[in-house]
């Protein structure tokens, strides 16, 4: 294939015009959803509000053996939970159902039947040992390997005893072999396939199951799909489903192919670079928010040139020209960064709401929290997040809230415990003086520890930084106060008591 040139190709706009737009997202339910075709979705979702469209959730399964029904669980769960939402599918329903495939065979029936009666598509007997014997042929003559229309022209005659032979045919589209087909691409601009790329392709296979160009034609066709926004490794496929619109007699949508998603190493992203589909970036604490904008930067550049925005609020101004046409480099560093970011503004509830599951799991709250419980987390979580890139950064970050400290940080140790003796007896003192303390607040927390510093004569760390690691067992965290109104003062003195008899042992 190859680019027209500028006076070759026509202009096709990255509007809609006048038309009304309808686009899809049509996964194949052999996996769960991938940030790649979360992209490809979220494209499609924003080019059909910035035109006031529809957009269509379809679900491509003819694969019958790689498609399953907890995948496709998976996919709709993945939508729902990102807040993405569709106008048509299978579970909105809509006036061109139903949205899956499986549930769609008649309807390819009669399209095949059609183009058969029309002449444009044919039975095909050979065997697979028939078409390898051709493939080889041509090769060894230097040729491009293609069907070679055996079966493109039998008579009635013919197709009787091939039946009679027990052999059960394919169906096969008759393609214009002498003219190249120019796909019209907003991204891409024209691409013409020449004439040898293409020949009499497979449209229905012997046991009756539509192949998926043919599927997925009839489909768009039936379902007055205007525009398909669709991944870059769809554009080989594309003038099949060219001269399929044609022989059907439905209007070619305007294509897009967006550019592939790379790992940092500039491979093909895959499960061997780590997490790569939205159930997986949820399970390692990610929040629906920073995955559907990180994966808008993949490829896109809005006109303010904003790395942080909402989904709503790129659809005014979403345009298909600003697509890049490279690759786009996959990085979960930015990602984590964008993760902080909403973990750090987002409502305190929403956050909490995002983080119970992973409070449950870590048994820091039961299945029905009550009221006092949720206080309390909220309260935790206010503390750390901060200081946390992910779900479950924070379930660990607040971890000692909720268990008793079991082991000290190994360089705290090094260097706020390096002599137990002298430790023991400010953390002893400390204790003694938090003991009077009364009411437990921030104020009264501070006031006692500023006197006994200033006493004893020392800098603020000497007696800080060893009662962190005393209450917490680490070096970092909240404002030391405040880590200690919300362990409670008699919680606070436990882990201070703990920690002088751990030093004490060691003296």
């Amino acid at each position: 294939m190859h680019r027209l040139s500028d006076a070759e190709s026509r202009p096709v706009p990255s509007d809609a015009a006048d038309e009304a737009v309808r686009v899809r997202f049509a996964p194949s339910p052999t996996g769960g959803l991938h940030i790649g075709g979360l992209r490809t979705a979220l494209f499609n979702w924003l080019f059909a509000r910035r035109h006031g469209g529809k957009i269509v959730l379809r679900i491509d399964d003819t694969d019958r053996e790689r498609s399953k029904e907890e995948h496709l669980r998976s996919i709709l769960n993945g939508f729902r939970w990102l807040g993405v939402t569709f106008d048509e599918g299978v579970e909105e329903g809509g006036p061109y159902g139903p949205y899956r495939q499986s549930e769609r065979l008649p309807l390819y029936r009669a399209a095949l039947e059609r183009l058969v009666a029309e002449g444009k598509a044919y039975p095909c007997y050979c065997t697979a040992e028939e078409l390898e014997e051709s493939r080889k042929r041509q090769l060894a003559e230097g040729k491009t390997p293609r069907y070679p229309g055996t079966c493109r022209n039998l008579t009635p005659e013919e197709r009787a005893a091939r039946e009679a032979e027990g052999r059960k045919p394919v169906f096969r589209l008759k393609v214009d072999l002498d003219r190249p087909v120019v796909v019209h691409d907003v991204i891409r601009g024209d691409v013409v396939f020449p004439p040898d790329q293409l020949d009499d392709f497979v449209i229905v296979k012997s046991d009756g199951m539509p192949t998926y160009h043919f599927a997925s034609c009839v489909d768009d066709a039936e379902m007055r799909i205007t525009h398909i926004i669709r991944a870059e490794e769809h554009l080989s496929n594309t003038p099949r489903h060219v001269v399929l619109f044609r022989a059907l007699g439905a209007p070619v949508p305007t294509f897009a192919h967006v550019p592939m998603i790379l790992a940092p190493d500039r491979t093909k992203l895959s499960k061997r670079h780590g997490a790569t589909s939205v159930e997986e970036f949820r399970a390692l604490g990610f929040l629906p928010e920073a995955i559907v904008n990180y994966s808008l930067l993949l490829g896109y550049t809005p006109e303010d040139g904003s790395e942080l925005f909402r989904l709503e609020e790129l659809a005014p101004t979403f345009d298909l020209a600003r697509i890049a046409k490279h690759p786009a480099v996959y990085d979960v560093g930015k990602l984590r960064w964008m993760n902080a970011h909403y973990l750090r503004t987002l409502p305190l509830e929403r956050v909490y709401a995002y983080a119970e599951p992973f409070f449950k799991a870590a048994g820091y709250l039961p299945e029905e929290p009550d009221e006092a419980a949720k206080k309390t987390a909220l309260e935790r979580i206010e503390a750390v997040r901060e200081r946390v890139a992910t779900l479950v950064e924070l379930v660990d970050a607040v971890s000692y809230f909720y268990r008793p400290v079991e082991a000290y940080d190994e360089k705290g140790v090094a260097k706020h415990f390096k002599n137990p003796a002298e430790v023991a007896e400010r953390l002893r003192l400390a204790a003694e003086r938090l003991a009077a303390v009364e009411p437990w607040t921030l104020e009264t927390t501070e006031a006692a520890y500023r006197a006994l510093i200033a006493e004893l004569g020392i800098s603020g760390g000497a007696l800080i930084h060893p009662t962190r690691l005393a209450l917490s067992g680490r070096t970092v965290g909240p404002g030391i106060f405040h880590l200690m109104v919300l362990l409670g003062k008699a919680e606070t003195i436990r882990r201070l008591e703990a920690a002088i008899d751990w030093l004490k042992a060691r003296a």
